[in-house]
């Protein structure tokens, strides 16, 4: 059992935050309220968790935060990543845009587009980050640090075939002939005499 964990004493501005907190539309803020309120009555986290339908650590979770942060603990805080900024830097950001250049087939993968989350496992697994990092993470240091928006790729006739490029050759050449020279090669209506 975990060591019982109260809110400490209220300011006289703090409680009326509190009270007038109960009356807050804000669903974050009316709980937080709620909980905090409950502690100072002197009841425990896991009776407080209980009476509002919500998890023991969330309970000592706002407890915590208040006797931190005080007022401030009602609000919500950003759900924004912080850690987005140490995942890649400058030289690691260049390497995965010079790798994003290249196929993913080069990379062991079956297809020829990249995704976010193929370009961060591909690029954990190259080593240019410590952790596998998540999709979203990619394309921030793409914004950030090289000024790239990442946009879905077009999907483009490809082939693993080594002579890919000269059999497609070929055929753009035939079907040239065939549209603007029909009768050269033999098809199509002969010519009026």
């Amino acid at each position: 059992m975990k060591t019982p964990i109260f809110v400490r004493s209220f300011s006289e501005q703090e409680r009326e935050a509190l009270q007038a907190g109960l009356r807050s539309k804000n669903a974050f803020t009316l709980r937080r309220c709620q909980m905090l309120l409950a502690s100072s009555r002197g009841e425990y986290a896991p009776r407080i968790a209980q009476s509002l339908g919500c998890g023991q650590q969330t309970v000592r979770d706002a407890i915590h935060d208040f006797n931190q942060r005080g007022v401030d603990a009602l609000f919500a805080k950003s759900s924004r990543p912080r850690r987005t900024r140490e995942a890649f830097d400058e030289e690691s950001a260049q390497a995965l845009r010079e790798m994003l250049h290249r196929s993913p087939r080069e990379f062991g993968y079956d297809t020829s587009l990249w995704t976010l989350e193929m370009a961060a496992q591909a690029a954990f697994e190259k080593g240019l980050t410590h952790r596998r990092v998540s999709g979203e993470t990619v394309r921030a240091t793409l914004s950030r640090l090289l000024g790239v928006r990442w946009m879905r790729a077009k999907r483009w006739i490809t082939s693993p075939d080594p002579l890919y490029e000269r059999k497609k050759l070929g055929w753009q050449n035939l079907l040239e002939q065939l549209l603007f020279k029909p009768a050269e090669i033999g098809f199509g209506v002969p010519p009026e005499a």
